[in-house]
């Protein structure tokens, strides 16, 4: 292989590696799916609910992904979506799980790190 096939598959890979490892919106909703009955009337949360936190908490890793997910979980305390806010924002410590900041939409997701 010349070199400069070398350093072309390398940048590739990187290149896969790096988008592969980014989080979506989709990733983040479709994670919470199981929480949004919860969200929207309280009452018990569903096992399936504090999977789903977990999982995404796990793909949430650097910085770049804790914004994205908090611009997403910023987007579902909307109120036309009919989800309870103060029990969205509460979802995460009753599923034992510290998320580095408050789910609001008042909270500026630039910030996060």
């Amino acid at each position: 292989m010349a070199p400069s096939s070398a350093v072309c598959s390398i940048l590739l890979l990187t290149f896969l590696i790096g988008t592969a490892s980014a989080i979506t919106c989709g990733q983040v909703v479709s994670s919470l799916t199981s929480c949004l009955g919860y969200a929207r009337k309280g009452g018990e949360i569903p096992p399936g609910c504090c999977a789903g936190v977990r999982t995404l908490n796990n793909l949430a890793k650097t910085t770049p992904d804790r914004k994205t997910a908090c611009n997403c979980l910023k987007s579902l305390v909307n109120p036309s979506l009919g989800l309870n806010a103060n029990i969205v924002a509460g979802i995460p410590g009753k599923c034992g799980v510290s998320i580095p900041y408050p789910i609001s939409m008042q909270t500026d997701c630039n910030k996060v790190r």
